[in-house]
């Protein structure tokens, strides 16, 4: 008898689907003005850049503080509050531009107040995504969480950069609050039962340590779970640091222009749009998981090691089949883990994944920057994606058996 996969389009599906359009579509426009505000208002790259260096602390440091909270009280309740909080911070930053002149200083402390807000929002939305897609039906649903990003940006920003120049950066801004505010209107309609979740005793600093030391002892435990994390940390923070060295490349090399750079950008959002659509309507048997992430995690790495030593017109192929890959593995990968972590613990392992993530990114960006100051660039690229291809075999291929019974849970409803 054929498996029929549970319906997808629920109630609360379809609210937070909605919900996280609106929010996105402001987040993109918002996040386009106000890059360009900076630099309008300092004329300094420098000034620029400093602002997008202290959005990531909070990364570091804000989910790992809140996660033990956030796994004791509702998570719609911090979803909710997130978005109104972001609604009011933008509309306020679009009143005070229209009543009074820029400020660097009071922007550098709304940009942390903002990257703060959105580590929450981010950690309180992974954390309760899983809970709102019907059980068996977790690879369509990360499926379309992975497809809706990459459309609202090549959507959002053509139409950002024309309502800049017609409306303005205060009343962008004022749009953008009263999206986010739609979207925590939207959400509160969500059902989902977290009646589990009534602590409302006091919160003391002993708790709080007993409960981080069960999210690290968890992972120490988990060693599928921690390989996979380990991994993706490794890769992504060399992602991350070659990111400047494509740049270089593109601007020095002779034959190379910043526009063609551009168009990768293009290839990758074709290949991952392909990608979603091939995971909503096609089910990989769980058997069959492992097998194909750890092939797509070596074609993936081969890729980056060949990128820059090929024709041009195969670089856009190769970052075209990176995307269409690599959104195929994320949407298993996400669903698979989250389907596996313990829901009273989601947040805690998101948490540290969080930072393990950005520590590796900020690591990794300084140190294959300044391997790029001595090394060929296109060897730099090509170094990375080894170190990569490395870790994924000791860390995917070495804990095979830790790995796959992670791609392998079967859902309760079948065991």
């Amino acid at each position: 008898m054929k498996e029929q996969t549970p319906r997808l389009w629920t109630r609360s599906f379809t609210l937070v689907t909605v919900a996280t359009a609106l929010g996105a579509a402001g987040g993109i426009a918002g996040g386009f003005a106000l890059s360009f505000l900076v630099f309008d208002e300092t004329g300094s790259t420098l000034a620029s850049a400093l602002i997008v260096a202290i959005q990531l602390v909070p990364n570091i440091f804000v989910p790992f503080l809140v996660a033990p909270v956030m796994d004791r009280l509702p998570r719609k309740a911090f979803l909710v509050g997130g978005d109104i909080c972001n609604a009011v911070v933008y509309a306020g930053m679009g009143v005070w531009l229209l009543l009074f002149d820029f400020s660097y200083v009071g922007y550098l402390g709304v940009s942390i107040l903002l990257a703060c807000l959105g580590s929450i929002d981010g950690l309180a939305y992974t954390s309760i995504y899983p809970e709102l897609i019907p059980e068996g039906a977790e690879q369509k649903g990360y499926a379309v969480s992975s497809m809706l990003y990459p459309i609202l940006q090549v959507v959002m920003a053509p139409l950002a950069a024309v309502l800049l120049d017609t409306l303005g950066v205060p009343l962008l801004l004022l749009a953008q609050g009263a999206l986010s505010l739609a979207a925590a209107l939207t959400e509160s309609f969500i059902r989902v039962d977290e009646s589990g979740k009534t602590n409302r005793g006091r919160y003391t600093l002993s708790m709080w340590r007993s409960d981080v030391g069960e999210g690290l002892a968890y992972l120490r435990r988990e060693r599928g779970v921690r390989g996979i994390y380990e991994y993706m940390s490794v890769t992504n923070g060399m992602a991350s640091g070659y990111a400047p060295i494509l740049v270089a490349f593109f601007r020095t090399m002779p034959g190379m222009t910043a526009a063609m750079y551009t168009l990768f950008s293009v290839a990758e959002f074709a290949g991952r749009t392909v990608g979603s659509a091939l995971q909503y309507k096609i089910r990989v048997p769980k058997k069959k998981q492992f097998g194909f992430v750890f092939l797509v995690y070596q074609t993936y790495e081969l890729m980056d090691m060949l990128l820059l030593w090929l024709p041009y017109p195969f670089m856009l192929a190769n970052r075209a089949a990176c995307g269409f890959l690599g959104n195929n593995s994320a949407i298993l990968r996400e669903a698979a883990v989250q389907r596996y972590i313990p829901e009273h613990l989601r947040a805690r392992v998101n948490a540290l994944f969080e930072t393990m993530l950005t520590a590796a990114c900020s690591v990794c960006a300084l140190a294959v920057g300044a391997l790029g100051e001595v090394l060929d660039y296109r060897l730099c690229v090509t170094l990375c994606g080894a170190a990569a291809m490395l870790a994924c075999w000791l860390l995917i291929w070495g804990r095979r058996a830790d790995v796959r019974k992670v791609y392998e849970k079967e859902d309760a409803s079948t065991q």
